[in-house]
């Protein structure tokens, strides 16, 4: 009798350390969104000062202020800005997080 009462108490000890576990691991992060709305926002503000940031570039390199290089760091930086979301999907793709 008390082997039984001691093995429905661990059990329902067990299961009760396991579910809310189940249930934490289910559920999405609370930053998840904050970050993916801040993003979007943040890249919606970015896209007319990376197109007047370019078109910059664009001249001063044209009138020889800055180098050709500059012009292709510049664009390169801004891919990289824009492309961001898309960089971190294909590295935690190559790692299978």
């Amino acid at each position: 009798m008390k082997r039984q009462r001691t093995a429905r108490q661990t059990s329902g000890v067990v299961a009760g350390t396991l579910v809310p576990v189940g249930v934490a691991l289910a559920q999405a992060s609370p930053f998840e969104a904050g970050t993916t709305a801040f993003q979007a926002s943040f890249l919606t503000m970015l896209t007319p000062v990376a197109v007047i940031a370019v078109m910059v570039l664009g001249v001063a390199a044209l009138f020889s202020r800055i180098s050709w290089s500059w012009v292709v760091a510049g664009i390169a930086g801004i891919a990289l800005v824009f492309g961001a979301p898309q960089v971190v999907d294909w590295v935690r793709g190559l790692f299978g997080v």
